[in-house]
C-alpha cells in the first residue's frame, strides 16, 4: 500500500500547494493533528504500567481507536431510534411513513435531478484529463486481482437485493405499472425498462462517485479514510470540526441501518426458502435464530480479515452465483433469455432519457414516488457504505480503470442477472404454467424459490441460493462494519477488530430488533429518509472531486511527490489515556514494524 502526505505547506493559501522535500513533509505530517485518532485505553492498562510504546498492547484485543464525538452519538442515536421505534411502534411508524411520502412529493424531483447529475459528472470524469491519476500515486499497484476486486464490488453493492427482487420486480411491473396495459408484451418490455433503470447506471454512479473521492482524497491526499476528507477543498480545516463531525455521524447512522434493513430481508427471504423446501415454517423465532447464526459467520470473516475474510467468501459466493445463474441460463428458455439481454439493453438505453427524468407530472398516480424515488433515496442512502467500501478495496486502480470497473462491469453482471432469472419468470407467466404473479404479491421472500421450482433438481438449485443469500448476508454485514467502523474511528483504513465486531453484532441485534418489533418498514423508512440531506452532500461532492482532482494535476507537473510504502508509511495516532488537561497527551509516530515510535516536541511547530 502506498501514501501519499498532506502537502501542505507554511506558505501558500491554495490547498494542496506542492512541497519540495521529504524532511519538511514529514514535519508538515507531524502538524497535522486533525488527522489524528483518538485512542481509548482501559485504566487498567496505565494501572499496570504498561509501556505505551508496546506494540502488541496497542494492538491487543481490548484495543479502541475511535472519534469520540461520531462513535458514541452515532451508537447512541441508532441504539436509541430502534428502542423508541419498538416502545412506541405505532405512533413511529405513522411519522416515518408521513415522512417517506412528504420525501417523496416533495423532494422526488431533487432525487431525479441528482442522480442524473451524478451520471453525467461521472462519464465525464470518465473521458477528462484526469482519467490516469493513479489512486495511490504513480507507483501503486492493486490490492486485489481484478477478479477478486469485482467480486467485492459485486457482493458489496447488490447483492441481496438481486436475490430479492430479480424476479419479484419485473413482475411487479409487468402486473401493473403506468407506462403499460398490464400482462401485455409491451408491459413486458416496459418492466425490464424500468428494472434496468433501478438497478443500471444511476446508482453504481453515485457508488461510483463517493468511491472516488474517498479514495483520491486519502490515498492521494493523505487524508482519513472518512466522507468528511472528501469536502476538504471546499472546507479546508473546518472538516475537521462539527462540519466534519455531522457529516460522518449522518453517513454511520445511513449506513448501519440500511444494512440491518437489507439483512432483515436476506432473512426473511432465508427463511422463505427453507419454508418452501423443508416446511419449518416462517416466524420471528425461526428468522431470530437464523440472525444468530448468520451474524456468527459474519464475525469470524471479520476476524479473519478482509482478504482472509471478505475476498473468500466474495469469491466463493461468485461461483455460487455463476453456477446458479449458468443452470437457469442453459435448463431454461436459452434463446429467449438471450434475445432479450440484447433487447433490454437496447431499449435501456433508448428509453433512459426519458425514464431516467419521469416525474409522473401529468399524473394523478404516486407510482414513480412509490418506485423510482424509492430507490434513488435508498441507493443515496446506502452510497456511504458502498463508496467507503469500494474506496477501501480499489487501491492502485486508474480513475479510468475505477470507473470502468465500478460503473459499467457491475451493470453489465447486474442486467445479465435481471435478465435471466426477470425473463425467465416473464416467460413462464406469459408462454408457460404461470402462477408467478400470484405467489409474487402474496410473498416477495420466495419469489426466487418459486421460479426455480419450476425447473430440474429444484430442490439442489434452491439450497445453492440460499447458500448464495447467506453469503451475501455475511459479506454485507462484514464489509458494512468495516465501513462504520472506518468512519467511526477517524478514518483509520485497518481499525481494530473489536471495534468491527461490535458493529456487526449491532447490525445483527438492530435487524432481529426490527423484526421482533415489526418496525423494519419504519426503519427502512428512515434509512431512505437520510437520502434527501446527502443527495445535497453528494452534488456538492462533485465539486470538491473536480476541485481536487485539478488541484492535484496542477501541483504534480514536473516533479514527483514522495510515497511512503506499506511498511514504511508514516501513521499518528493521539493516545488520550486520560483528560488532556492533565498533561498525559502524546502523539504517537509509528513508522513501519514494531516498537518504532517517538514522541515529538511538547509544541509542534518547533
Amino acid at each position: 500500500m502506498v501514501y501519499h502526505p498532506l502537502t501542505r505547506g507554511a506558505t501558500g493559501n491554495a490547498p494542496f500547494p506542492r512541497s519540495d522535500s521529504l524532511q519538511s513533509l514529514l514535519l508538515v505530517e507531524l502538524q497535522l493533528t486533525h488527522v489524528l485518532k483518538y485512542r481509548m485505553a482501559s485504566s487498567n492498562t496505565k494501572e499496570q504500567g504498561q509501556d505505551p510504546n508496546n506494540d502488541q498492547e496497542k494492538e491487543g484485543w481490548l484495543r479502541f481507536d475511535v472519534h469520540p464525538y461520531v462513535f458514541f452519538i452515532s451508537a447512541a442515536i441508532i441504539i436509541g431510534t430502534v428502542i423508541v421505534t419498538l416502545i412506541f411502534h405505532d405512533q413511529m411508524d405513522n411519522v416515518f411513513s408521513t415522512m417517506q411520502s412528504w420525501i417523496a412529493t416533495m423532494g422526488g424531483w431533487f432525487f431525479v435531478a441528482t442522480t442524473n447529475i451524478i451520471l453525467l459528472f461521472v462519464f465525464y470524469l470518465l473521458i477528462s484529463r484526469y482519467g490516469d491519476i493513479r489512486l495511490g500515486g504513480h507507483d501503486s499497484k492493486p490490492e486485489f486481482t481484478t477478479m477478486g476486486w469485482m467480486a467485492m464490488l459485486f457482493s458489496a453493492g447488490m447483492g441481496i437485493g438481486l436475490l430479492f427482487y430479480g424476479v419479484a420486480e419485473p413482475i411487479f411491473h409487468f402486473s401493473g405499472s403506468p407506462l403499460a396495459e398490464p400482462e401485455t408484451p409491451e408491459a413486458a418490455r416496459v418492466a425490464m425498462d424500468i428494472t434496468f433503470l433501478h438497478w443500471g447506471l444511476h446508482p453504481w454512479a453515485i457508488y461510483c462517485l463517493v468511491g472516488l473521492s474517498l479514495a483520491f482524497f486519502s490515498f492521494n491526499r493523505g487524508l482519513p479514510l472518512s466522507i468528511r476528507s472528501v469536502f476538504y477543498p471546499l472546507f479546508g480545516e473546518r472538516i475537521h470540526g462539527w462540519i466534519g463531525n455531522v457529516v460522518d455521524i449522518m453517513a454511520t447512522v445511513a449506513t448501519l441501518f440500511g444494512v440491518a434493513t437489507s439483512l432483515g430481508l436476506g432473512v426473511q427471504q432465508v427463511n422463505a426458502g427453507l419454508d418452501h423446501l423443508f416446511h419449518i415454517g416462517q416466524g420471528n423465532m425461526i428468522q431470530l435464530l437464523l440472525i444468530a447464526g448468520i451474524t456468527a459467520l459474519a464475525t469470524w470473516s471479520v476476524v479473519n480479515g478482509l482478504d482472509g475474510g471478505i475476498r473468500f467468501l466474495s469469491e466463493i459466493n461468485l461461483w455460487i452465483a455463476a453456477a446458479l445463474l449458468a443452470f437457469v441460463l442453459l435448463l431454461g428458455p436459452t434463446l429467449f433469455i438471450l434475445n432479450a439481454f440484447i433487447e433490454n439493453i437496447g431499449f435501456y438505453l433508448d428509453s433512459l432519457p426519458r425514464l431516467a427524468t419521469w416525474n409522473e407530472t401529468y399524473d394523478a398516480g404516486s407510482w414513480q414516488n412509490d418506485w423510482t424515488v424509492f430507490y434513488w433515496g435508498w441507493w443515496i442512502a446506502w452510497s456511504p457504505f458502498v463508496g467507503m467500501f469500494i474506496a477501501r478495496v480499489s487501491y492502485g486502480r486508474t480513475v479510468r480503470e475505477f470507473i470502468l470497473g465500478v460503473l459499467l462491469a457491475p451493470t453489465l453482471v447486474t442486467f445479465f442477472w435481471i435478465t435471466t432469472f426477470g425473463n425467465t419468470a416473464l416467460n413462464i407467466e406469459m408462454f408457460g404454467s404461470g402462477g408467478i404473479i400470484d405467489a409474487v404479491r402474496e410473498n416477495i421472500p420466495v419469489s426466487l424459490f418459486i421460479v426455480l421450482e419450476k425447473f430440474p433438481l429444484s430442490i439442489v438449485t434452491s439450497i445453492l441460493a440460499l447458500c448464495s443469500i447467506v453469503m451475501f448476508f455475511v459479506t454485507s454485514s462484514d464489509s458494512g462494519s468495516m465501513v462504520i467502523d472506518i468512519i467511526t474511528s477517524g478514518g483509520d483504513p485497518d481499525p481494530p477488530i473489536p471495534q468491527r465486531l461490535f458493529w456487526a453484532i449491532l447490525e445483527g441485534v438492530v435487524a432481529a430488533v426490527l423484526l421482533l418489533g415489526g418496525g423494519l418498514s419504519a426503519l427502512q423508512t428512515a434509512a431512505i429518509a437520510t437520502g434527501l440531506p446527502f443527495a445535497i452532500v453528494l452534488l456538492m461532492m462533485c465539486l470538491s472531486l473536480h476541485r481536487g482532482f485539478a488541484n492535484y494535476k496542477d501541483s504534480t507537473v514536473g516533479f514527483t511527490l514522495p510515497t511512503y510504502h506499506k511498511g514504511e508509511r508514516l501513521k499518528t495516532v493521539v493516545s488520550r489515556l486520560t483528560p488532556a488537561t492533565s498533561g498525559n497527551r502524546e502523539l504517537w509516530v509509528r513508522i513501519g514494524g514494531k516498537n518504532k515510535s517517538q514522541t515529538p516536541p511538547s509544541n509542534p511547530s518547533t
